[in-house]
């Protein structure tokens, strides 16, 4: 795979400082029953990462300590991890608000067929991966057969309620580019996949959120592949916003690697760009939780264009209402 980071180091992005954490994300480890092309984390069903037992109760005590009030949960797939359940469970009873970004197709997985009345039970939100409301589209970019399983799986979380009106259970869609190219409108967007989704498949749901495609880890090595990695970049740097900057997510939130250490934010775990301490060496969670990091510097290159082009980009979806509009994936 290519290098992204050397190309990514010589930048004029401009200082962020980081805001109160409030939002702890968490790689539950890089095992993922999926390959997927646009994945930024290169995830996929041989890798061997998985956050242990003990860190997970250092999660847990940090988020106990700190007062955070959401925990987010990412991967690989999350609900892989054998302590996930541990996890939400005493998450949940410490009032912490959760998030499960789920792939949809890991819960019609041979052993994993509790996850969904698991994560309704818990009032644990999901938020699931889905570019695009065309099969042909979403298999060209996750592999044959992810469509059909993730219908599947959206049909399961509507029967155990979520997307439902007054379920309290939150079920939120996300869309990804197929390419190299920014994400159309998410109100538009939003309105074309619940259009369609329900129509076709009876499916209903919360919100869309939009996500442009970060130049790193598998999709950066594509774009290299393919001759597109510096005209991807003058995309981003031509449709940045200063009015996103006060909005990018790593303002709010700090990223906990499968390990323990701490990064301003997953793109910058995938970058190995961690948080430094005074004495040179990298953050792991125990030590910022006799830390106030608030108004601490983040570390930015050229990818963090991505979260700043256009409507904008976090693990919330767009920052600001705008964009092309275009209702098609």
């Amino acid at each position: 795979m290519h290098a992204t980071l050397p190309l990514l180091r010589e930048s004029d992005f401009p200082a962020v400082s980081r805001g109160r954490v409030e939002t702890l994300q968490v790689n539950l480890g890089y095992l993922c029953n999926q390959r997927c092309l646009h994945c930024h984390v290169n995830a996929g069903p041989t890798r061997q990462e998985i956050m242990d037992e003990e860190t997970v109760e250092v999660v847990l005590d940090y988020l106990k300590r700190k007062e955070i009030k959401t925990l987010d949960l990412t991967g690989g797939a999350p609900e892989m991890n054998p302590h996930f359940k541990h996890l939400v469970q005493e998450a949940r009873a410490l009032g912490v608000r959760v998030i499960d970004r789920c792939n949809l197709t890991i819960l019609g997985e041979d052993g994993y067929a509790e996850i969904a009345p698991f994560l309704a039970n818990y009032g644990v939100e999901a938020v699931a991966s889905l570019p695009c409301y065309l099969g042909e589209n979403v298999d060209a970019q996750r592999g044959d057969g992810v469509f059909e399983a993730s219908i599947d799986a959206l049909k399961l979380l509507n029967s155990v309620g979520y997307g439902i009106e007054g379920s309290g259970l939150t079920l939120t869609l996300v869309y990804n580019p197929q390419g190299a190219s920014l994400p159309p409108s998410q109100q538009e967007l939003e309105a074309a996949y619940k259009r369609e989704l329900h129509l076709r498949f009876g499916i209903t749901f919360n919100q869309l959120f939009t996500i442009t495609n970060m130049p790193i880890q598998r999709f950066g090595s594509t774009l290299i592949s393919r001759g597109e990695f510096a005209s991807y970049m003058q995309l981003l740097k031509e449709a940045y916003s200063e009015e996103n900057l006060d909005d990018v997510m790593c303002r709010s939130l700090i990223s906990v690697d499968w390990q323990g250490y701490v990064y301003d934010c997953d793109f910058n775990q995938m970058l190995d760009l961690p948080i430094m301490g005074s004495d040179g060496e990298r953050s792991h969670l125990n030590d910022l939780i006799e830390q106030n990091i608030e108004g601490s510097e983040i570390v930015v290159m050229d990818h963090c264009y991505g979260c700043t082009a256009g409507q904008g980009s976090s693990c919330g979806g767009a920052l600001e209402e705008s964009g092309v509009n275009d209702e098609s994936c």
